[in-house]
């Protein structure tokens, strides 16, 4: 069974952090052995990587714990000595082998780029900068009876860092691999995926999916992908709906050309003000049509124009579904309105709606109150369903 963690980006003054994991437990068990925590602040992301002695649900329980601890100590301000030793005291003992054990990673990239890292008995972390497998410099610590590397450096726009548990190197052994998914395989399958990859689930996906695959369908151990990548960060301004008041058009027009990043009009009204003000032309485009959504348009200067509420309703769904746990393959690859406008928002770390409260008589009857209006209902239920998603969202209202 594959468990997908949706991908959420951190917001940040200078870089965005954005994460991404696939886990595969197992065949046979219903629990993954390996457990991840990504702890969120202002300044920095805390991603906590753990593999519980065994599998099924003693294993769960352990790395589970593991996770949990060592985040929310971190998390406190807490050592690494502090964390190892409650790790060590915390954990139950396996009766048999009188062995209360855990393997972790840990990892704080912080929004300047910089970056801790510490490992204990997990493979080594994957660092790749300018898409290339770059040597990290530990040192190494006693601490009780663990041996614990440790790394600080300062990391780029571009990097990524790939934390795995050893299930993803133990794909294959005694199979299609002799000896497994060597580390060093492994490390050129990822130089391969992000030339192409910029995604940080993308990338986890990559690598989760040629696990799947050594193991023939039938994961001999849990496996554990998790991927953050240093990137800039990403902007939408989205304008739906013409204005109240026509004297406020312009206002909207202006707003939506200063906007940084991606912008989106959604409505053929909406569409026709910002042609005029804009003084460029507006043309329809056939070359996605779609039974269910209606064709896009084209603006000089605008990423994408879409027909309003059908379009924006559809792109609502498939992105509940994308935060339900379902594939993004199935989702975000389709070219009419909806899909490209859900990848749009999915990808955008801060989204601005501009929303024209001009009431749509083909909506809804115009004398119902203004909250009630149809649009402004899929608005907020947007809004509510990409700040959930760790997203910036601000909305002005005309």
């Amino acid at each position: 069974m594959m468990q997908l963690a949706v991908a959420e980006p951190l917001q940040s003054p200078k870089y965005i952090i954005e994460t991404g994991t696939v886990s595969l437990n197992k065949h046979g068990e219903e629990l993954c052995g390996d457990n991840v925590v990504i702890s969120r602040r202002p300044d920095s992301v805390i991603i906590v990587l753990s593999d519980g002695l065994g599998s099924g649900v003693k294993a769960n329980i352990l790395a589970t714990l593991t996770t949990k601890i060592a985040a929310t100590m971190l998390e406190m301000g807490a050592s690494l000595e502090e964390v190892v030793e409650t790790v060590g005291h915390s954990l139950p003992k396996c009766k048999v082998r009188d062995l209360a054990y855990s393997t972790f990673t840990i990892l704080q990239v912080c929004s300047n780029g910089r970056v801790y890292m510490a490992e204990f008995d997990n493979p080594a972390v994957f660092y790749l900068h300018k898409g290339k497998i770059t040597e990290i410099l530990k040192t190494e610590r006693q601490i009780g009876d663990k041996k614990v590397k440790e790394a600080t450096f300062q990391g780029e726009v571009g990097d990524f860092l790939v934390a795995i548990s050893d299930g993803v190197v133990h794909a294959g052994i005694g199979g299609v691999l002799n000896l497994g998914w060597q580390w060093s395989n492994v490390a050129r399958f990822l130089e391969k995926t992000v030339s192409r990859e910029r995604s940080a689930l993308n990338v986890a996906q990559r690598l989760a999916d040629v696990c799947q695959h050594l193991y023939a369908g039938r994961p001999g151990d849990d496996a554990t992908v998790t991927v953050a990548h240093i990137r800039r960060p990403r902007h939408l301004t989205l304008a739906v709906g013409p204005p109240k008041r026509p004297q406020d058009d312009s206002r909207m027009a202006r707003l939506l050309a200063a906007a940084p990043g991606k912008r989106v009009v959604c409505g053929g009204t909406t569409s026709n003000i910002i042609a005029r003000e804009w003084q460029v032309p507006l043309e329809v485009d056939l070359r996605y049509c779609s039974p269910q959504i209606p064709p896009l348009g084209r603006i000089p200067g605008v990423d994408l124009v879409t027909e309003g509420i059908i379009t924006i309703s559809s792109a609502l769904e498939k992105l509940k579904a994308l935060y339900e746990g379902r594939a993004m393959a199935e989702i975000l690859t389709g070219e009419d309105g909806a899909s490209r406008l859900a990848k749009l928002l999915w990808e955008s770390d801060s989204v601005h709606f501009l929303v024209g409260r001009a009431i749509n008589p083909a909506h809804q009857n115009p004398e119902l109150p203004q909250g009630l209006a149809l649009k402004e209902q899929v608005i907020n239920e947007l809004t509510h369903c990409i700040e959930k998603a760790g997203k910036e969202v601000q909305v002005t209202s005309f």
